[in-house]
């Protein structure tokens, strides 16, 4: 209590002790497996008594804590752990599907071409330099991209029929203001200065380690010893978001845990460093990485020439110019070719998605880390 009184707020040690002490009296009072009803009921007690810890995107605001619909959250993961052991085999539970994120079909209700129209503007597009037409012949011809997209028998080849996404910049950015409408495009770039500060607060609250250390000097942009290897030369903008991904942790995959890696691992899974010395070709030809990615060419980490988006060993060229805009497209990409997030990298993007972004609120499934961070950013915490 005092340390809520004093900050407004949990430690996720504090958070997992209540958690512990909430999940052993339902045990004891109701047995191995507590009734839907009474964990509910421990879940808005929790927020009753702490209303900071409130997430206001969830229906009930306690969702994060346990969610009876899908029998998620943390009262609930830590039932299971006392269940599992108990040696007794535990009842099998089928959560609902999602039916939010990048890889859901959407319509638009613009003018599209079709057939041979379609067909001319693709040939038309191949062969002209014309900016403009090129931007109106991609935008007139997007419905029938994205049926190719979200047609598994037709998505690998999209970058053939549509070769100028790969040398003109902000086609992508068209494509997703296509789906979701140009004020939600803008969300990040627009909320970056109300969020960047909150989440070097809750990055400083993290158990510290020297990458860590680097990460909080760039993102409040003070003094930086320069270094050969690590990740202290990024921007603040860059250092921010991988602050993010440190307190939004990769999970890790089924019960045994076999697949899990550490933040600073999966760091390489959202963007590298790539000296503007040396060829671009032999870092594709090299790389064995499935999801899209940010490449960033330069002369050090906070000398930036190039950003790029490496996808399926190609380069897409970046519009924006600066580490945040790159990374704006680089989450858009996922959208714009439907591609899932990758594992590594799936809570880090999908709380940008529905808090920044606010896309697909209430139907993309969210971890209940998710859902902590996002009440305690948006309570003002």
């Amino acid at each position: 209590m005092k340390e809520y009184e004093d900050t407004g707020s949990l430690c996720d040690s504090s958070r997992r002790q209540m958690v512990n002490i909430l999940a052993a009296h339902m045990t004891e009072t109701e047995g191995r497996i507590p009734q839907r009803l009474t964990k509910e009921k421990y879940a808005l007690g929790v927020i009753t008594l702490f209303p900071y810890l409130k997430d206001p995107f969830s229906k009930k605001g306690y969702e994060h804590f346990y969610d009876g619909q899908s029998g998620t959250g943390f009262i609930a993961w830590r039932l299971k752990t006392i269940q599992r052991k108990t040696k007794l085999r535990p009842l099998s539970s089928s959560s609902p599907k999602a039916d939010g994120g990048p890889t859901v079909a959407r319509n638009i209700s613009q003018d599209q071409l079709q057939d041979e129209a379609c067909e001319e503007a693709i040939s038309l597009m191949t062969h002209t330099n014309d900016r403009e037409t090129i931007f109106q012949k991609m935008q007139e011809t997007f419905q029938y991209r994205q049926r190719l997209i979200h047609n598994p028998a037709t998505s690998a080849k999209v970058l053939s029929v549509f070769p100028r996404l790969l040398d003109t910049k902000g086609l992508v950015l068209q494509d997703f203001s296509l789906l979701v409408g140009s004020e939600t495009s803008a969300r990040l770039l627009e909320r970056w200065p109300s969020f960047k500060p909150k989440l070097i607060k809750e990055g400083a609250a993290l158990v510290q380690t020297p990458l860590l250390q680097g990460l909080l000097l760039s993102a409040r942009e003070e003094q930086v010893e320069p270094s050969a290897d690590d990740l202290q030369g990024w921007d603040s903008d860059m250092s921010t978001l991988l602050l993010l991904l440190h307190i939004l942790s990769p999970q890790a995959a089924g019960r045994k845990r076999s697949h899990k890696i550490s933040a600073s691992q999966a760091i390489d899974n959202l963007v590298v460093f790539h000296k503007s010395c040396q060829s671009l070709d032999e870092h594709l030809n090299e790389d064995e990485r499935r999801q899209p990615y940010l490449l960033a060419s330069g002369t050090s980490k906070r000398a930036i020439n190039n950003f790029y988006i490496a996808m399926d060993k190609k380069l897409i060229p970046c519009q924006g110019n600066t580490s945040l805009a790159a990374f704006d497209e680089l989450f858009k990409v996922h959208f714009v070719f439907s591609l899932s997030y990758d594992e590594s990298l799936c809570s880090f993007f999908t709380f940008l998605q529905t808090t920044v972004y606010n896309i697909d609120v209430g139907t993309t499934k969210e971890s209940p880390k998710v859902k902590e961070l996002r009440a305690k950013l948006m309570n003002n915490v």
